[in-house]
């Protein structure tokens, strides 16, 4: 039997659900989902292995119109999602009308590889909003395949992993078997934390961090990890710490339990508040923090 094997980029506007999808796909929490918009601020990778295939899905930043250095390198790793995908996958939510920059939209209706285009979040619509939506995007997006799904519910999703694997090229794997993600541990650890700081912060607090894990040990029974929450301002460190300390130890404790289930042991976990000014703006700092290619 012939191997197929490719990659399987995912794009759409922030928070249509891109993330879960690639989870649903992949079976691991590899990234990380919170209601919040600009979640995702790399290129992630999940691999899916299967006896004849392999898929390599790349989960993408939403789309955005950039405001300033970071947001640029992100979208930065959405066009590289077009440069190197054998299959594009445009999500968008019910009641959706548009992506939010034209050039982008332009390229997948002109892509000369197949695009799937899923309409997500259909468990909160009517027969008569999903039958409109449909018809919509046919005329828009002429070359696409339309599957309607529910990424969080899993209804159609495998009918979509199906046809994306009836897709690929013939090929053989890029990647070990074994493998899940192309990105290292602590590249996790940083993801999590993060989310837990988007989940129990507002405003622009979320968007303001950065997560440096400087230590990682792993012994038999334990893994023993240092983790900086780098801020922009003053005024910031204070409100992620909390009185008395009882913000950051909420983080601390929530990023813990996730951690131990992703790594399926025993984790230390220390936090400890760091103020990096104006980083998002600083083209050495993007770079170490791997957003500036």
């Amino acid at each position: 039997m012939a191997h197929r094997a490719g990659f399987v980029n995912i794009i759409g506007n922030p928070n249509v659900g891109k993330s879960t999808l690639m989870n649903a796909f992949v079976g691991e929490k590899l990234s990380i989902i919170t209601s919040k918009a600009q979640t995702t601020r790399h290129r992630i990778l999940g691999i899916v292995n299967g006896e004849d295939f392999q898929v390599i899905l790349s989960d993408t930043p939403g789309i955005i119109k950039p405001a300033y250095d970071l947001q640029q390198s992100m979208m930065d790793f959405v066009k590289s999602a077009f440069e190197d995908a054998d299959i594009l996958i445009y999500m968008v939510e019910i009641g959706e009308q548009a992506l939010k920059d034209e050039a982008f939209f332009n390229k997948i209706v002109n892509s000369q590889i197949p695009v799937l285009l899923l309409l997500n979040k259909i468990d909160i619509s009517n027969q008569e909003q999903l039958e409109e939506q449909v018809q919509l995007w046919t005329e828009k997006v002429p070359n696409a395949e339309i599957y309607p799904i529910s990424a969080l519910q899993g209804f159609n999703v495998s009918e979509v992993f199906n046809r994306i694997v009836e897709l690929l090229p013939e090929s053989p794997a890029f990647y070990p078997k074994d493998q899940l993600t192309d990105k290292p541990e602590r590249f996790f650890v940083n993801e999590i934390i993060r989310e837990k700081i988007l989940m129990h912060y507002k405003k622009e607090i979320p968007y303001s961090v950065e997560i440096d894990t400087e230590e990682f040990f792993e012994e038999e029974e334990i893994i023993r990890m240092r983790s900086i929450i780098m801020v922009e301002r003053e005024t910031q460190k204070g409100i992620i710490i909390g009185h008395k300390g009882a913000a950051l130890k909420r983080v601390g404790v929530e990023a813990r339990k996730d951690l131990e289930k992703f790594f399926g042991k025993q984790v230390h976990l220390e936090l400890y508040v760091k103020v990096n000014k104006n980083w998002r703006n600083d083209a050495r700092q993007l770079k170490r923090f791997g957003y500036n290619r």
